[in-house]
């Protein structure tokens, strides 16, 4: 079922069960030649959001309100993008991550699974902003699985965060990062992450899915 949308305006393919709120965009079309936004059932697009063409979810996408979501960019399934947040193509997302609101993820990034942004969480994929324009390709963050990060986070182009770690609020990453680490300060600095926080990433909006 889908509801407060006329479908006839979007180019967009959507499983059961899904809502789109009025003032939504889904399935713009960025090119002539472009496909157009495959969401998976039980997906939660509220008003202000635009979803281009060529962007794929799986089951129980939500989005707040004002949120974009540019083209090929793949999202699995369980997944959350809070109010205001960009996600500005080709990038890849797993399954059960929750983003916040005000966070910015670049092109090229790759985001694992059961992971968490807190809001205002910011990546880049420009070492040299309009400079080597010839020389320089964008490269942004890998989050592997897992990764906590804090609110206020900037992780620079390219680095690599371990999985299973945690990067306390208003770091700046500016290196790869190992697993099970911990992540404080301007640039960051790690530590190994303190047994008590070793547990696995688990929301309990999750458990009934991780129980299957």
């Amino acid at each position: 079922m889908h509801c407060g949308v006329e479908l006839i305006d979007h180019f967009a393919e959507m499983g059961e069960n899904c809502i789109v709120s009025p003032g939504c965009i889904v399935g713009l079309k960025y090119r002539d030649d472009c496909g157009p936004a495959c969401l998976g059932r039980g997906a939660y697009i509220r008003a202000g959001s635009i979803i281009y063409g060529d962007v794929t979810a799986g089951e129980d996408l939500q989005t707040g309100h004002n949120v974009t979501i540019r083209e090929k960019t793949t999202i699995g399934s369980h997944v959350v993008i809070g109010t205001n947040t960009v996600i500005d193509g080709a990038v890849s997302i797993g399954d059960f991550v929750k983003i916040e609101s005000n966070c910015y993820i670049p092109t090229h990034t790759t985001i694992g699974s059961r992971v968490f942004f807190g809001p205002g969480v910011t990546l880049t994929n420009d070492r040299y902003p309009l400079k080597l324009r010839d020389e320089y390709v964008p490269e942004g963050p890998v989050i592997e699985d897992g990764v906590t990060l804090g609110a206020g986070v900037v992780v620079l182009p390219g680095v690599r965060l371990g999985h299973d770690s945690l990067v306390a609020a208003g770091a700046v990453v500016t290196r790869d990062v190992r697993p099970f680490s911990l992540v404080v300060g301007v640039p960051g600095k790690a530590v190994p992450l303190p047994e008590k926080l070793r547990e696995r990433n688990l929301a309990l909006s999750w458990r009934k899915y991780l129980a299957k």
